[in-house]
């Protein structure tokens, strides 16, 4: 079974909703998924503030780091202005490690920075093409 962290910005409820239809396709078809504002492993409440303890932002960044380690694959959401500067983080970090980043841009056509652009493997458009191309990798 393949690991499959998912990468993208959690600013609003439409953002967490796409990030998490992506887990859903994906945990229906056998993959296993790590979505980063659904798997914490700190108390939800924790989660809601901006003002967090250190100890609450150290293990939020373990977690993360852990899950990306452990990932066969990252599928990252690159919607917006510009790639999210977190998302964009855990697509340099998998690419270090020498594994495939797969984005969706959801039809967006924006210019995009081409440093992080050429980490990428393969950008498609939506989670209806997500399953055949994670099949190809």
């Amino acid at each position: 079974m393949k690991k499959v962290y998912i990468a993208g910005p959690l600013f609003n409820k439409h953002e967490q909703k796409y990030l998490e239809e992506i887990a859903e396709v994906l945990e229906s078809n056998g993959y296993e998924c790590f979505l980063p504002h659904r798997d914490q492993t700190v108390d939800p409440e924790e989660l809601k503030g901006v003002d967090m303890s250190q100890e609450t932002k150290d293990i939020i960044f373990q977690t993360d780091l852990d899950a990306l380690s452990k990932a066969d694959i990252t599928v990252a959401l690159i919607t917006g202005q510009d790639i999210d500067s977190g998302t964009c983080s855990e697509i340099g970090y998998s690419f270090a490690m020498k594994k495939p980043v797969l984005a969706i841009d959801a039809y967006e056509r924006r210019y995009r920075n081409l440093f992080v652009e050429g980490m990428l493997t393969k950008t498609i458009n939506d989670t209806n093409e997500l399953l055949k191309e994670i099949k190809k990798l």
